[in-house]
């Protein structure tokens, strides 16, 4: 009985054997991406996605085919965060150059191949104009190098010489006075690259899958038009719209148009913002919040106080966290939120002064500037000379925003308020009249 079973055991072994020998082999996946621009907060939803793909769909392996300068480190911590992470093996193919940026996101791959001719390094942490960042933002580079490199078993002194030359790698700089840069010899030498490689059909074979099925990762077109919303010019024009459109709505109900094209600009804004790690909800819940604030002030209290001011500040701060990310280069990043900041606030209040001074003026559109009207069956009177008025006294038919319409006598006109807000059914009186304009102020009872 036991002679039996072990026989039997011993042929269903063999079957098994045979038909898995015999069964076809599965196709494997292996995605590549290329990594061949300067590297921004454009191309980190790319490699997310890459990623994020890859993982779902079980891929043997991702490689990023990398050759750039470098670019901004937020961007490059993006990208080696998601490398990192991600569940489907990763392989940097340094084709030609991994500089700055691009050596931190290569050193965040499982393996490293370099083509004939390539070179890795130079990641020291400098400004716009390509000077060197102060000790804290070097400090810090060094840091991310030497985890990343320690976290991948390759030499973390040599990553952290790659940041700052004061960092001695006796065999490439006894003096420790220059930067490691390393050629793809030096690198295959001292283990920061696996092998050297100069082709793609080479590099399937040396991951194992010589007969991979290839896909070739692309941007697609939303990954494009959120890149394009990241350029500052853009950024800045969304934020003008979006402010203009506001102060449309806000000065005018219902009007339509400008609040639309408002909102549409602040989501695009806002939306592009989150999507490349820079906004948070809260970014725009605070906008919301301030917004809201804002048309209390106007629409609801009467003057414009704290609350008012609250809701403009917190508008303000929410475009500007929107606009600045974290990181080693936060000085960096500070100044070209400030510089966006100001741009924008500055072409918003030019863009609202064209429009008092320049647009015609209706019931349906801004009451941005004031106009006698000579409707006469309304009631209403026209003069260039209105100095007849002055002093004289009337109650106001509408709230003075600070324009609006008071009654004086049996006539209707067109007025500003000289100073805050004066409501419905108040008493004012004329105090000046100059270029056809009326300015009143609320009487005081004796």
């Amino acid at each position: 009985m036991k002679l039996r079973l072990a026989v039997s055991l011993f042929y269903i072994q063999l079957v098994m054997l045979l038909l898995a020998g015999s069964s076809p082999v599965f196709a494997q996946t292996v995605v590549f991406a290329k990594i061949d621009k300067e590297i921004d907060l454009g191309v980190a939803p790319f490699v997310r996605r890459v990623i994020e793909e890859a993982d779902k769909k079980n891929a043997a392996a991702i490689v990023f085919e990398i050759n750039t300068f470098g670019g901004r480190v937020d961007a490059a911590a993006q990208i080696k965060d998601a490398i990192l992470n991600s569940k489907t093996p990763t392989v940097a193919f340094v084709n030609k150059r991994a500089i700055s940026a691009g050596a931190f996101i290569s050193l965040s791959c499982k393996r490293i191949v370099m083509a004939s001719g390539s070179v890795m390094g130079a990641s020291t942490v400098v400004d716009q104009e390509g000077k060197k960042q102060s000790e804290k933002y070097q400090a810090y580079m060094r840091s991310e190098m030497r985890s990343t490199a320690e976290r991948n078993g390759r030499r973390a002194d040599i990553a952290e010489g790659m940041v700052d030359e004061s960092v001695v790698i006796p065999e490439l700089n006894e003096q420790g006075n220059k930067l490691v840069s390393l050629t793809y010899l030096d690198a295959r030498r001292f283990g920061m690259c696996d092998t050297i490689l100069d082709s793609r059909q080479e590099i399937l074979g040396y991951l194992g899958f010589p007969n991979a099925t290839v896909v070739d990762a692309e941007v697609n077109w939303a990954e494009k038009f959120v890149g394009f919303l990241n350029n500052p010019f853009v950024s800045s024009l969304l934020i003008m719209i979006g402010l203009v459109g506001i102060y449309a709505e806000l000065k005018s109900p219902g009007l339509g148009f400008p609040v639309l094209a408002g909102v549409i600009a602040l989501t695009l804004f806002f939306g592009s913002s989150y999507l490349l790690q820079l906004a948070s909800v809260w970014e725009i819940v605070l906008f919301i919040i301030g917004l809201c604030l804002l048309a209390i002030e106007i629409f609801v209290i009467p003057g414009f106080g704290v609350v008012g001011i609250l809701g403009i500040g917190l508008m303000i701060g929410s475009i500007f966290f929107s606009l600045f990310s974290s990181g080693p280069d936060i000085s960096q990043s500070l100044q070209r939120a400030i510089i966006q900041l100001a741009f924008s606030l500055l072409g918003t209040i030019g863009s609202i002064a064209l429009l008092v001074k320049y647009l015609p003026k209706s019931d349906r559109f801004l009451k941005l500037t004031l106009q006698t009207k000579n409707a006469s069956a309304e009631g209403y009177v026209s003069a260039n000379d209105l100095s007849f008025l002055l002093g004289k006294e009337g109650i106001t038919l509408t709230p003075l925003r600070p324009a609006g319409v008071v009654l004086l006598g049996d006539e209707k006109y067109d007025v500003i308020a000289d100073g805050n807000f004066i409501e419905k059914n108040t008493k004012v009186v004329v105090q000046k009249t100059a270029g056809g304009k009326i300015i009143v102020a609320k009487q005081e009872p004796l």
